[in-house]
């Protein structure tokens, strides 16, 4: 396993449990969604949920925010945003 794959598997797991001090807005939250979804899956799928499906309608939005941008790519930003916080 690559060490980009290990650093980012780490902050995976911290930001899932995450407890204490570290309480992220939702608009952190969705971008840390977005760039896991991004280094995960690839490019967003699927149509946008609809008008009244708040909440997939906005991780949708913040996955597609990243469209274009490569796993290794995405994978590094989700890093750098966590350490950022810390």
């Amino acid at each position: 396993m690559s060490d980009l794959k290990t650093r980012f598997d780490e902050a995976v797991k911290y930001i899932q449990n995450a407890e204490g001090d570290f309480q992220p807005s939702n608009e952190m939250k969705l971008e840390f969604y977005g760039l896991y979804k991004q280094a995960t899956s690839g490019d967003v799928t699927g149509k946008r949920p609809g008008m009244m499906d708040f909440v997939n309608r906005a991780k949708y939005d913040a996955w597609e925010k990243l469209k274009g941008t490569s796993s290794e790519e995405a994978m590094q930003l989700y890093i750098d945003k966590l350490n950022q916080l810390k």
